[in-house]
């Protein structure tokens, strides 16, 4: 994977973080069995964005300007 792809990863990471954090505070006030693992899920998104933009991180840049 190059730096490109691994910043793709990491915005769909983020984005499926973002989800479901809002879904757990949906779930905060009526079904508060569901809002721990709903928050753990994001969180774990949210560690696989930052995992894939540190990898981008140390990967080359592979764009050309012309």
């Amino acid at each position: 994977m190059d730096r490109t792809e691994q910043l793709e990863q990491a915005r769909g990471a983020a984005d499926k973080a973002r989800y479901l954090a809002s879904v757990a505070e949906r779930h905060a006030f009526n079904e508060r069995e569901k809002t721990p693992a709903l928050a753990a899920a994001a969180a774990a998104w949210a560690d696989i964005a930052r995992t894939h933009a540190a990898i981008a991180a140390l990967l080359p840049n592979t764009t050309t300007e012309d």
